[in-house]
């Protein structure tokens, strides 16, 4: 059961979360018309009045060009600016997830995106780790993920999620933790909500963005973190079997973080994982403002007393 945050930001400003109601009708909710990001927090663990965000300009721009996608301008700034007043107004206390929301808002019927009213809106939950930090097992999921000529996947389209939710679903009824996806050309694409990295010899292999993954920005943080620590990495296409004899396979993603993949279908994988738990490591100092090197990834915000 989710502990929700007291306040959500609806209509403009704070109100109580269960005060932030939608209509039955709202567009949205028939249509997959939405895109959503996500983003976590914690009070920091030396000065518990400040809270810290990983990369919250970096999330601000990916919602605002999402919702680009949705013909709607959302600025940066306003999202910026919604999310400041969120955490003011919750005075969160122990780690969270935000989970901001540019959504279709008018009633009636017709899939469309012009005129149609939209709306913008943030929750959030109390949030620890999501999946194992000691490991996931993961099959391979019988659903492919989308093509970008099908759907817009450099954006969080809400709709898009229906192939996620039947993938991690399959995963788990059928003993699994997690689903990981191949893509209409049977390469492995992502997991059903995080990307996907392998290490093969001591290089770090990640699917490219032309592998119809989206862009995450976790992952978008190893890929820069990675060459500045020495570790080598690949963007490419990454084959099925690969995941079989990788030294090394982990998944990221913001709600994720960096999670080791204990063992793909009936295969256990190698428990030694030096790179992804230096780059874990590493992740973790800066989320915790512990790297003066990556201050500028993170974003303090103070409670008023």
């Amino acid at each position: 059961m989710h502990q929700f945050l007291p306040f959500a930001w609806f209509g403009g400003k704070c109100v109580p979360f269960a005060e932030a109601t939608l209509s039955v009708a709202t567009h949205a909710l028939h249509y997959g018309t939405g895109a959503f990001g996500g983003m976590r927090g914690l009070p920091n663990p030396e000065d518990p009045s400040e809270v810290l965000l990983f990369r919250s300009e970096r999330h601000a721009r990916r919602l605002s060009q999402s919702a680009r996608l949705l013909l709607t301008d959302l600025s940066e700034e306003t999202i910026l600016g919604a999310i400041r007043s969120f955490i003011e107004a919750n005075r969160p206390a122990k780690p969270f997830y935000m989970r901001p929301f540019v959504y279709t808002s008018g009633l009636g019927i017709s899939p469309r995106l012009h005129d149609v009213v939209t709306d913008f809106l943030i929750y959030g939950i109390e949030m620890g780790d999501y999946l194992s930090p000691e490991g996931v097992s993961c099959r391979i999921s019988s659903w492919t993920r989308q093509e970008d000529r099908s759907l817009p996947l450099r954006g969080k389209i809400s709709g898009a999620y229906i192939t996620s939710s039947l993938a991690k679903t399959e995963a788990v009824k059928s003993g699994f933790d997690e689903a990981l996806l191949l893509n209409s050309r049977g390469k492995v694409s992502e997991a059903s909500g995080m990307n996907l990295f392998i290490v093969r010899d001591g290089h770090l292999i990640t699917p490219g963005v032309d592998q119809d993954i989206l862009e995450g920005i976790t992952r978008a943080s190893i890929l820069e973190l990675a060459p500045a620590m020495g570790i080598p990495v690949i963007e490419r296409a990454v084959d099925k079997s690969e995941l079989f004899i990788a030294d090394e396979v982990f998944l990221s993603g913001t709600a994720a973080r960096i999670t080791p993949v204990r063992c793909v279908e009936t295969t256990e994988l190698p428990t030694h994982r030096p790179v992804m738990e230096r780059l874990r490591d590493r992740i973790t100092a800066i989320t915790e403002g512990r790297d003066p090197r990556y201050e500028h990834w993170v974003t303090r915000i103070r409670i008023p007393g």
